[in-house]
């Protein structure tokens, strides 16, 4: 791809001398939206890692924005999964995308051209994710779902090229979930933004995601859900018979994994 922006060629990563995965082969390009699924343990969050420069490769090779990965890129955005938020303090939705800016400043004044540019970036950021309505508010006064879109905007405030996403769905009901999902691919498609997104259940994806990522059994496969999501990928990966099923709304039931879930990578 012309436009790519993160390029993998025979990839291993882990942690110790020991690869968690291997021979990773893929080109992700501005504006497309990728979820990595798996099961836990297998390996999608270490993807993340490597991207945002904190794990570096034990084999092979990885770009980001041209060049080896590096750490505090500020062409990267990143939301990392279980972000707690203490909701005793005096902290507004506005606070918590204003970090995005520049966290490390958190408690100091700003100068006043300083303090208006944040402000519109900060506002440009909760208008992209359509948090406009409560972005005022205390943080413990709202909702999953409304913390999530915040903190998707504080991702968004520097303007990146590449959007990182750990689990944002978990502990959302199917409604959230599916327009978080909706809102996520909107950006990547607006923004002209590089989405990797990991999470568990492909399915409130399927109606938006271009790609997937699924990594298990020390692997790792990309393509369409339809090319990855499908009994000989997933055996191939599992090394086990696993079979894939569609339900009359086509949600999609992956069969065969029990041994995997009571005793994953054994």
């Amino acid at each position: 791809m012309s436009d790519s922006t993160v390029v993998a060629r025979d990839l291993a990563v882990g942690y110790g001398a020991r690869p968690t995965w291997s021979g990773a082969d893929f080109e992700l390009g501005a504006g497309e939206f990728v979820a990595v699924l798996g099961p836990n343990g297998a390996g999608k969050s270490t993807l993340l890692r490597a991207v945002l420069g904190l794990l570096p490769p034990l084999a092979g090779d990885l770009r980001v924005l041209g060049g080896p990965p590096r750490r505090g890129n500020p062409a990267i955005g990143y939301v990392p999964q279980h972000r707690e938020l203490d909701t005793s303090i005096a902290l507004t939705g506005r606070d918590v995308v204003g970090l995005g800016v520049d966290g490390h400043r958190w408690g100091a004044r700003l100068a006043g051209t300083a303090r208006r540019q944040v402000r519109k970036s900060v506002d440009e950021a909760v208008a992209a994710v359509g948090a406009t309505a409560y972005v005022d508010r205390r943080v413990g006064n709202l909702s999953g779902g409304e913390l999530q879109r915040l903190l998707l905007a504080q991702s968004l405030v520097r303007d990146p090229r590449i959007l990182l996403l750990d689990e944002p769905l978990s502990n959302l009901d199917m409604r959230n979930q599916s327009a978080i999902a909706g809102l996520v691919s909107r950006i990547a498609r607006e923004r002209n933004v590089t989405v990797l997104l990991v999470e568990h259940d492909v399915n409130p994806l399927l109606p938006v995601v271009d790609r997937v990522i699924y990594v298990a059994g020390g692997s790792v496969a990309i393509g369409t859900p339809d090319e990855v999501v499908q009994p000989a990928t997933l055996s191939r990966l599992y090394g086990t018979p696993v079979e894939v099923l569609r339900d009359s709304r086509g949600r999609i039931f992956v069969v065969g994994l029990e041994a995997e879930a009571s005793h994953p990578h054994a």
